[in-house]
C-alpha cells in the first residue's frame, strides 16, 4: 500500500518511483496490480468499456465475470471476509453503478473493506441527463466511507490509491471511486506511488492509556461483567485476545451475529448470541449486568431490544475503532477509542495489573445464576404438526455432519439465517459470513461464491432460503464457469418464513402475500433441482429426515462442481427465543407463551 509523501518528485531508494506513459483505463489496472489485487469482480458496459480493454491482457489480476452487480458486489463482500483483504467490484455507469447501492449498504453496516469502481460518462456530458448517466456519487454518500468523481486522468493514480487506503484503515468499509469515461480514455503520465491527499482522514488507532486503565479497574471490581464482542473483534482478528481476557477475568461472552466464532462456542464462558433471536443466557446476563465491556460492538436495537430498559443496572465501557459508535444509542462511562488489534492486548495487561491491586472478582453468585439459565433454557425446537421438517434440523445436521474444521458457512437473510447462527457450532473466527445491519436478502450465494474465490481450499456451504435464493441464485452460472464449488442447503418452507412467523404472532395469521408457492399448482415454482441442473450444477430433493446425512455425506463426497439440495421443511416451524420488536429483553419469550423473565433478579 503506498504511503503518504509530501512530493512526488524524485525517487525513493526503498520504493523506486514508476513513471509510464499510458491511457487512464491503463492507470486503473496498474494501479491494482501495483495495489496487490489478485481478485476483482465486474461486469462490463459502455462506460468502463476502456477499462476492459487492458484487463484483457493482465495475468495475476484474476477477473471474475458475474451475472449481476449486485452479486458481484455481494462476492467481493465474502472474498474481503474470508481473506481480510479488501474486495474489488468493476461496474458500468447508470444501472450498473445503481445495482452495486445494495452491496455498499450492506458493507457499510457491516464494515466490510470494499472498493468499487464505476465508469461515469463522459466529463463533458455529466449534469446532461446523457444515456446511461447516473449521479452514484450523490446516490451512495450516506452508504461509504467515501466516494470520488475522477474527471481527470491524471488524478486516477491516487484516486484508486487513496480508496484502498480509506477502505482497509480504521473502520473498515466501501469506497467507490466513479471514473468518467473521458478520464479513462486521456493519455496521462503514470506515477506510483502515488501523492494521497487526505488531510481530515487520520483514524484514531492507540487508545487513551488512562481510559484503559479506569476499563479494568472495573472490570477486577465488577461482580456481574459482560464481554460483548461484536464484528469489530472479527475485523481486528482480536480473538485469541478476547478468549485470553475472558480466561483471566471468567467474565461471561457473548458475541453478536458478525461475531459468532469469535470466541469459540465451546468455550465454557461463551453464552452464545444476544439479541432479538439470542440464547436466554446471552440476552439475561446483559440485562442483569452491573458491568457490560463492549468490544467492536454498537448496541444496535436487534441486540438491545428497548434501549431504554436496557442493561439498567450496568455501567458501560465501550471500545471501538470508530468514535462516532461510542455513546450513540448508549452512554458509554469509559469511551475508549481505538484499533481493538491495540487495544485488547494493552487491555488484558492493565486488567491483570488490576487484579493484583484489587484481587479476582468473585464470580461465583453470577455464574450460579447464568448456569441456571443454561440449565433451564438451552436451545431447541419443538415437533413441526405437518409431518415435514424443521429447518433446524437440517442445520443441526449439517453441523454435525460437516463437522467445524476448514468450513465457511455463509448464509442469505431469514429464519434459515438464525437458525444456522443458533445451531452450527462456531469454534473459529471468520466461519460466519452474513448479512447483519442491512440484513440483505440474495447476500448468500454470491457471498459464498466470493469466500470460495478467497478460501479455496476450504469448504463452503452457503445455507439459503428459497425467498432469499431466488434473488441472487443466478450467480451458480459464475461458480460454474469458474470452477468455484459452492455447496448450498436451500431450506424450502415455500414461504418468506420471517415474514410469515411475524404474522403468525403478530398479524393473526393473516399470511398477506408470504406465500412463495402455489395452493394450485401441485409442484414447485421454481423447481429448484431443474434450475440448479440448468446452471450444470449436481442438485436434488430432500423431503425426509431419514435421509438428510445421507445428503450432507454426498454433497462433501463432490467436489467437481456446485452441489445445490432442495430441503422441504414446514413453514410452521419457527425461530425462538424471540424478543419482539420494541420491547425490552426483560420480555424475552424463550417458546410461544414461555418467557423466562431474563431480567429478574435470580441470582
Amino acid at each position: 500500500m503506498p504511503t503518504q509523501r509530501e512530493s512526488d518528485a524524485g525517487e525513493n531508494e526503498t520504493h523506486p518511483q514508476i513513471r509510464e506513459r499510458m491511457t487512464g483505463a491503463q492507470a486503473i489496472v496498474r494501479s491494482l496490480e501495483e495495489l496487490g489485487v489478485k481478485v476483482a469482480f465486474g461486469l462490463p458496459g459502455g462506460a468502463i468499456l476502456h477499462t476492459y480493454d487492458p484487463l484483457y491482457d493482465v495475468e495475476q489480476l484474476r477477473h471474475i465475470l458475474v451475472r449481476h452487480e449486485q452479486g458481484g458486489g455481494h462476492a467481493a463482500e465474502g472474498y474481503a471476509l474470508a481473506t481480510g483483504l479488501p474486495g474489488v467490484m468493476i461496474a458500468t455507469s447508470g444501472p450498473g453503478a445503481t445495482n452495486l447501492i445494495t452491496p455498499l449498504l450492506d458493507a457499510n453496516m457491516d464494515s466490510i473493506p470494499l472498493v468499487c469502481i464505476t465508469g461515469q460518462v463522459g466529463a463533458s456530458a455529466i449534469g446532461t441527463d446523457a444515456f446511461q448517466e447516473a449521479d452514484i456519487v450523490g446516490a451512495t454518500m450516506p452508504m461509504v466511507k467515501h466516494s470520488f468523481l475522477v474527471t481527470e486522468g491524471k488524478d486516477i493514480p491516487a484516486r484508486i490509491a487513496e480508496a484502498f487506503h480509506i477502505a482497509t484503515t480504521g473502520r473498515p468499509g466501501p469506497v467507490l471511486v466513479d471514473v468518467a469515461k473521458s478520464a479513462q480514455g486521456e493519455e496521462i503520465e503514470f506515477v506510483w506511488p502515488p501523492v494521497m491527499d487526505l488531510p481530515g482522514y487520520k483514524p484514531v488507532l492507540r487508545p487513551n492509556a488512562r481510559q484503559v486503565r479506569e476499563a479494568a479497574r472495573l472490570i477486577a471490581t465488577s461482580s456481574r461483567p459482560v464481554l460483548y464482542v461484536g464484528g469489530g473483534a472479527s475485523r481486528a482478528h482480536v480473538s485469541k485476545a478476547i478468549t485470553y481476557l475472558s480466561d483471566i477475568t471468567h467474565a461471561p461472552v457473548v458475541t453478536t451475529l458478525p461475531a459468532r466464532g469469535v470466541v469459540a462456542d465451546s468455550h465454557p464462558n461463551n453464552l452464545g448470541m444476544p439479541g432479538m433471536h439470542g440464547t436466554v443466557p446471552a440476552v439475561g446476563a446483559l440485562q442483569r449486568s452491573d458491568l457490560i465491556v463492549c468490544l467492536g460492538a454498537r448496541f444496535d436495537d436487534r441486540v438491545t431490544g428497548k434501549l431504554d430498559d436496557f442493561a439498567p443496572h450496568a455501567r458501560v465501557v465501550h471500545i471501538d475503532i470508530d468514535p462516532a459508535e461510542i455513546s450513540k444509542n448508549r452512554e458509554a462511562d469509559v469511551p475508549i477509542v481505538g484499533d481493538l488489534a491495540l487495544t485488547v492486548p494493552i487491555l488484558v495487561q492493565e486488567v491483570k495489573n488490576a487484579q493484583k491491586q484489587y484481587g479476582e472478582a468473585d464470580l461465583e453468585q453470577w455464574w450460579a445464576y447464568l448456569n441456571g439459565l443454561r440449565k433451564k433454557f438451552p436451545l431447541g425446537y419443538g415437533e413441526t404438526t405437518d409431518g415435514l421438517m424443521s429447518g433446524q434440523y437440517v442445520i443441526e445436521r449439517l453441523s454435525e455432519v460437516v463437522g467445524s474444521d476448514d468450513v465457511i458457512w455463509v448464509t442469505g437473510v431469514g429464519q434459515h439465517q438464525m437458525w444456522a447462527a443458533q445451531f452450527i457450532k462456531f469454534e473459529k473466527p471468520h466461519q460466519f459470513l452474513s448479512s447483519g445491519g442491512a440484513g440483505t436478502m440474495g447476500y448468500g450465494i454470491p457471498a459464498g461464491m466470493g469466500a470460495k474465490v478467497g478460501k479455496p481450499e476450504k469448504t463452503v456451504w452457503v445455507i439459503d432460503g428459497d425467498g432469499s435464493f431466488q434473488m441472487t441464485n443466478q450467480e451458480l452460472a459464475t461458480c460454474r464457469l469458474n470452477g468455484i464449488n459452492i455447496k448450498v442447503a436451500i431450506i424450502n418452507n415455500s414461504s418468506l418464513g420471517m415474514v410469515r412467523q411475524w404474522q403468525t404472532l403478530f398479524y393473526n395469521e393473516r399470511y398477506s402475500f408470504t406465500n412463495l408457492d402455489s395452493d394450485v399448482t401441485p409442484h414447485y415454482i421454481p423447481d429448484f433441482v431443474k434450475l440448479s441442473e440448468s446452471y450444470d450444477c449436481v442438485a436434488w430433493r430432500v423431503d425426509k429426515a431419514e435421509d438428510v446425512d445421507a445428503a450432507i455425506e454426498k454433497a462433501m463426497s463432490i467436489n467437481d462442481r456446485p452441489v445445490v439440495i432442495d430441503f422441504i421443511t414446514s413453514p410452521d416451524a419457527e425461530v425462538w427465543p424471540m424478543v419482539p420488536a420494541g420491547v425490552s429483553n426483560s420480555e424475552i419469550q424463550y417458546a410461544r407463551g414461555i418467557r423466562p423473565v431474563a431480567g429478574e433478579d435470580q441470582a
